[in-house]
């Protein structure tokens, strides 16, 4: 990975740092079981110990498991690694691990790059690798870049590895094991600890970490038990049975009451209702989706969306068809599954106290399916002894993170070798056999399923056009976006691709999504919002202000806060307020993170506070010196305030640590063109356009600088290549037409402008532009 796509890679991780099945509504307004009886009886964690006693059966499974080893401290009985003075040499550097006084130390690369000597206070997980944490000034606790790899030495385990071999990560870079996307209290201490609190301070830049236990313990799920603790008590005082309400902060009981039918037919055993909220799922999610704090005020019970940013189906987290390509936990692509449109939770196929699938990987299948229909060569035409017999080798494909450790796609799907020749995405038939062509395994799908599901399209087809601005993308992607068989998170995400056309039909599209019953869908539509007008923003986004789950209150106050305060209504401007509240408290809950910073940058620019805007993106630079937007925004800040001397100096700093950004070389070269430093900006501009290919708005920028300059032959060499990479794109047919009518080339300029109203017919201005041009051509 080059130093751009770690920095790429780590923009995407900065949505984990801060942003269901079609038809399903999740708007519970707060936790379930929160009774009143109870009154102002406090919601207190009790611990594991006061769990133990009553339910044994659930504590033994428990015990054990990867959340009861999520994170222990580092004692004989909990190090896997060898500590017997064993040396892993990684890029030059070698480093010792050695046990001293009892204690467990390494000896490695610090943040200046020189040999020190740590202690090992935490150790992270059991298998199939562990982790080891270093306390660092500032109340940081870092993960160390080298691991355990505690697989059984016959499978290439029991050494030491580093987590991102051949890539040469060395104390500058932002993957250094002293760096902030290497640490557990930002990271990774939310999910490996019970009622974790990252208590970051700023500006002093510490942190005062707590949690109530250092596992995932009954209550990371079952929320505080005190009540319930006390509710137990009292009826053992009593020598009665426990009654009344039982003081749950929720109550895990939707499967409780389910009843099934069979699919004689298909073979497939389903519920016969699906309940709206999944109160497991919605659970699991928080730790087993990409998502990004609002809140740590979390108790279980609600919709994830209520203290959290989810991410949808994003270019870098996922294939276009949906599967998992980075570390996605699981949750996005279970919403994607039949399964869930059936009314599936994690806990059909999961226990939920030892986390270990109930029965083996491919006999939990057979719990729905009839394995005399589905378990035999007639249905998968292989050996039923070998692999290519599994249930989920053929259905959850795995991705292999942090080197060793396999997950399985839970969208649940089937292989379609004729998606990874349409557009890319991997398939499990060609994971098997890497020795053969994804021809040959599509040839074999057609012979064995000649009516199966790759007879149909499918909708990463249409978000693969979407994302390359392909011709026809709009359409499809409107078509999607409204599609209610859909699930929530695809049609949201292909509202989020619509800005990139924004033709007439879009603008419905986002209008209609915006007042969608699915939260991922109107969480879609207020991402958009931007690309309306203040005015239309103000009628397409309005009520979402209002929003009965937090992250789209969130993301829709950001594009809603340049609207005149005078264009508001009284109780918008209540509302209004309310959601700039929970944005501010989102920012807060991430100060340790640059992004978050420059989140508030771009709110207090969008308010006129342009002074308090600096001071935010100077504080960016100071968490996160390599996080390279918070140079672009205060550049352009220093722009709005006529400094742009100083924005040069910003943007050159930028440079400095990412030589290859395509958006800083871009903002360099419209600086200097501010400048009338012509020569210097084209040089900017082309290096900008190079090393973004797919990126049409760079290629458009150049091309018009070179026409400017009298290099029209240039320009439109610049413009026809990228409308060949992006056909889809408006700006770049319109100059294609109206640098050729410049020239006097009308017939070529007609030639492009009919294609922009093929694109468009329903654009005034293509239709105009067509006009002006014929009228010309008489």
């Amino acid at each position: 990975m080059t130093p751009a796509a770690r920095r790429r890679a780590l923009a995407l991780l900065a949505l984990a740092a801060g942003g269901l099945v079609a038809a399903a509504v999740w708007w519970l307004p707060g936790p379930q079981g929160t009774a009143s009886s109870w009154g102002p009886a406090p919601l207190v964690y009790v611990g594991v110990e006061g769990c133990a006693d009553c339910h044994e059966d659930e504590t033994r499974l428990w015990r054990g498991s990867h959340h009861d080893l999520a994170m222990q401290e580092a004692t004989e009985s909990t190090v896997l690694g060898d500590f017997s003075d064993a040396e892993f040499t990684y890029e030059g550097i070698t480093s010792r691990f050695y046990r001293q006084d009892g204690h467990y130390f390494v000896r490695t690369d610090g943040p200046d790059g020189s040999l020190t000597d740590y202690a090992i206070d935490y150790v992270f997980g059991f298998t199939p690798l562990q982790q080891y944490l270093v306390p660092l000034p500032g109340g940081r606790y870092q993960a160390l870049g080298i691991a355990w790899d505690c697989r059984p030495a016959r499978e290439g385990g029991q050494r030491w590895f580093h987590l991102y071999p051949g890539e040469a990560v060395d104390h500058l870079d932002v993957l250094h094991w002293t760096k902030l996307s290497q640490n557990w209290n930002s990271q990774c201490a939310e999910c490996h600890s019970t009622n974790l609190r990252k208590n970051y301070h700023w500006p002093e830049d510490r942190f005062g970490t707590t949690f109530s236990e250092i596992d995932v313990s009954c209550e990371a799920c079952h929320g505080p038990g005190s009540r319930h603790v006390a509710w137990a008590k009292a009826a053992e005082a009593r020598g009665t049975d426990p009654e009344g309400d039982p003081g749950l902060v929720v109550r895990f009981d939707e499967r409780r009451h389910r009843s099934w039918r069979m699919d004689m037919e298909r073979g497939i055993a389903i519920p016969k209702a699906a309940a709206e909220f999944r109160v497991e799922n919605e659970m699991c999610a928080r730790c087993h989706a990409r998502r990004g704090l609002l809140t740590e005020d979390y108790l279980p019970g609600q919709l994830l969306g209520q203290t959290h940013h989810p991410a949808l189906l994003e270019e870098g987290l996922y294939y276009a068809d949906g599967q998992m390509e980075d570390e996605v936990y699981n949750w996005g692509s279970f919403l994607q599954s039949r399964m869930y449109a059936a009314g599936i939770t994690c806990a059909d196929c999961h226990d939920a106290h030892s986390a270990k699938v109930k029965i083996s990987k491919d006999d939990v299948c057979s719990s729905c399916h009839q394995p005399e229909r589905f378990a035999v060569r007639e249905h998968h035409f292989h050996d039923p002894e070998k692999e290519g017999g599994s249930c989920v080798a053929c259905h959850m494909r795995t991705e292999t993170y942090m080197v060793v450790d396999p997950r399985h796609d839970h969208s649940l799907r089937a292989p379609r070798p004729d998606l990874t020749l349409s557009i890319g995405s991997p398939n499990a038939c060609n994971d098997c056999h890497r020795d053969k062509s994804t021809l040959w395994a599509q040839r074999a799908v057609e012979r064995w399923y000649p009516e199966g599901q790759w007879t149909q399209t499918h909708y990463g087809e249409t978000l693969q056009a979407g994302r390359t601005l392909q011709a026809g993308a709009e359409e499809a992607l409107v078509a999607l976006a409204a599609d209610a068989e859909r699930p929530g998170i695809v049609r949201g995400t292909a509202v989020t691709l619509l800005p990139g056309f924004m033709g007439p039909a879009s603008r419905r599209a986002i209008t209609k999504a915006a007042a969608d019953p699915d939260p991922l869908v109107r969480l879609g539509a207020a991402s958009t919002l931007e690309a309306f007008e203040p005015a239309d923003r103000l009628r397409v986004g309005a009520h979402l202000l209002d929003d009965p789950v937090r992250v789209v209150r969130v993301e829709a106050v950001v594009p809603l806060a340049d609207v005149p305060a005078e264009s508001l209504t009284q109780s918008q401007r209540v509302s209004f307020d309310r959601a700039l509240d929970e944005f501010f408290q989102a920012q807060r809950a991430n100060a340790e993170r640059p992004e978050a910073h420059v989140n508030l940058g771009l709110m207090h620019v969008k308010r006129g506070r342009l002074e308090a805007a600096r001071r935010a993106y100077e504080a960016a630079l100071q968490v996160g010196p390599w996080f390279l937007p918070a140079y672009a925004n205060l550049a352009d800040l220093l722009r709005l305030q006529g400094r742009d001397d100083e924005g040069e100096k910003v943007l050159r700093a930028g440079l400095e640590q990412s030589p290859d950004s395509p958006s800083l070389h871009h903002a360099l070269g419209l600086l200097l063109v501010r400048q009338k430093r012509t020569g210097e900006a084209l040089e900017e501009l082309a290096r900008a356009a190079e090393l973004a290919p797919g990126d049409p708005q760079l290629a458009y920028v150049y091309a018009i600088g070179l026409h400017s300059t009298g290099e029209t032959d240039r320009a439109l060499a610049v413009l026809r290549r990228a409308h060949e990479r992006s056909p889809a794109v408006r700006p770049l047919l319109v100059a294609l037409a109206t640098v050729n009518r410049d020239r006097g080339a009308l017939g070529e300029a007609r030639k492009w402008a009919a294609k922009l109203l093929e694109l468009s017919p329903d654009d005034p201005a293509a239709r105009g532009l067509v006009a002006e041009l014929n009228q010309l051509a008489r």
